[in-house]
């Protein structure tokens, strides 16, 4: 496809409104690149097992069905929610691994899988769209290969993937019902934001317990991107000019932002190892998420920020990095940063209903919790 019609064509895709098709030559993905349609679609690989949890809005029966390999990170990092859908799915269990790690991706392997279909994310813990050799080495079977992404700019993404995946899987009704609720639950917080004339400082203190020292932070993307939509003045936005990056305690104590917000990766299985993450999600209780946050703003320094001290110290599910469930995360952070504002915005209903509507399980566990 000549550069110029590609082009064109990707920002239709990105467009809210756009249809997908573009011309005659076919569809593009969220790398840029040309999708080659599968003549048929029967077996489906994952460049991350988590990406599970965005595929069943469109088709619940999808895992059943047509997922033949996949990585292991929703098995290994997220292990309550996978519990919970291996319950639904037990066919989970026979879907072949494509590592034993959450990093590696073994090209031999998934070509043996015999698949149609290869499901790569722009970025995170499968292949991504800097890998250019296994995307070449894939398409090279006969296997069509499509980027999608939740995780590096979900705000701008999330919509296109699940329109393009809708156009893939034959799912657009599906695509379509969800993109209206994402749409309408996101306006309740650009609509209350109307007018702001200043923004609240916030810090997000990221996979907190993972390492022992501070602060590994969001800032251009993932979750950095929330914060953005929900009114947030990113105090680390200056120093970290990508997705992620560090920043030390010094900074955060001089800085002393308004409202501080860590993302939890504990779950049922780092509390059987005595861990120093913050659980929040599937199978975790309101007293257990309390205790790890306690916990957490016990640390050196942490103690000392007057957003602690002022009880406006607050964590948040880490997993929303890679769920279409973070519609939900920039309402709580609206509400945390404007409890005013959104005196009336109840975000936990917005994730019962994503539950309720998209997800083969009911919402299983607590995804965020406050200091008193």
């Amino acid at each position: 496809m000549p550069t110029l019609l590609r082009r064109l064509c990707l920002s239709l895709l990105l467009a809210p409104l756009a249809p997908l098709a573009c011309l005659a030559d076919g569809l593009i993905d969220l790398a840029g690149h040309p999708v080659k349609r599968p003549a048929k679609l029967e077996r489906i690989l994952l460049g991350e097992g988590r990406m599970l949890t965005n595929l069943v809005i469109l088709d619940r029966e999808l895992p059943r069905q047509r997922v033949v390999g996949m990585l292991d990170d929703f098995a290994q990092l997220d292990p309550g929610l996978y519990a919970q859908y291996l319950r639904v799915y037990p066919e989970l269990a026979k879907i072949s691994r494509l590592s034993r790690g959450s990093n590696g991706f073994s090209v031999e392997q998934a070509l043996a899988l015999r698949p149609d279909l290869a499901i790569f994310g722009l970025g995170g813990h499968g292949p991504d769209a800097s890998d250019v050799a296994t995307r070449q080495r894939l398409e090279a079977a006969g296997v069509s290969v499509v980027y999608i992404d939740f995780t590096a700019d979900p705000l701008r993404n999330t919509r296109p993937s699940l329109r393009l995946l809708g156009e893939l899987l034959g799912r657009q009704a599906q695509a379509d019902s969800f993109i209206r609720f994402y749409e309408a639950e996101l306006a309740k917080v650009s609509q209350g934001l109307a007018g702001l004339k200043q923004k609240t400082s916030v810090f997000i203190d990221s996979r907190v317990g993972l390492a022992l020292g501070c602060c590994e932070t969001l800032s251009n993307g993932m979750l950095g991107r929330l914060v953005d939509l929900a009114g947030g003045d990113n105090i680390a936005k200056p120093l970290v000019p990508g997705a992620h990056g560090t920043v030390n305690l010094e900074f955060l104590l001089q800085r002393q932002p308004s409202v501080y917000v860590a993302t939890a990766i504990g779950n049922p299985t780092t509390l059987r190892q005595q861990s120093a993450r913050i659980p929040l999600g599937a199978g975790i209780d309101a007293a257990t998420a309390q205790a790890g946050l306690q916990r957490a703003l016990q640390r050196e320094g942490i103690t000392h920020l007057q957003a602690v001290r002022q009880g406006r110290a607050h964590a948040l599910s880490h997993h929303f990095n890679y769920s279409a469930s973070h519609v939900a995360a920039v309402q709580v952070l609206a509400k945390w940063l404007y409890p005013a504002r959104f005196r009336s915005l109840d975000p936990q209903a917005t994730l019962q209903q994503y539950y309720a509507r998209f997800q083969p399980v009911p919402l299983p566990g607590l995804y965020w919790v406050s200091a008193p």
